[in-house]
């Protein structure tokens, strides 16, 4: 097999993507929250009351930056952590008061973002190049354990 430059190519759009994101965001005049941490709250937004550590599985931000950006959000409003009442060692994470009032501009703003990676590509190729992607991810996902 060739050496393939995809994972060149992920990485630079990951941190290219990621400062393009920033700039939306602080045009859209977001306060609350950061790239990384729009990542946290979407994952909550989809489900609620997961562990950090399963928040990190989601946004493939790791524990440690996890731990001093929830201590950020919490203060800020945005999360909030309980125990878990099945298992006193472990904390569940929750929205915050001040998340759904972010959540509306993160969606506007990661609509931005879908619009700039995928212009001048058809529906079909979005679902083909999306697939090849998870692949890629399960892969990776492998390989870590």
């Amino acid at each position: 097999m060739r050496i393939s430059r995809s994972g060149d190519y992920i990485a630079q759009i990951r941190l290219i993507g990621g400062r393009v994101f920033e700039k939306l965001l602080a045009a859209s005049e977001a306060e609350t929250f950061n790239g990384p941490q729009g990542k946290i709250l979407d994952a909550l937004w989809q489900e609620d009351g997961l562990s950090a550590n399963e928040i990190g599985k989601k946004t493939g931000l790791a524990n440690s930056t996890l731990t001093s950006m929830l201590d950020r959000m919490e203060n800020a409003g945005l999360v909030k952590r309980l125990r878990s009442e099945k298992d006193r060692r472990v904390i569940r994470i929750f929205l915050g008061a001040k998340a759904n009032e972010c959540k509306e501009q993160y969606r506007k703003v990661s609509e931005e973002m879908t619009e700039i990676y995928f212009q001048g590509f058809e529906e079909k190729e979005i679902e083909e190049f999306e697939q090849y992607l998870l692949r890629v991810l399960e892969n990776v996902r492998k390989a870590e354990n």
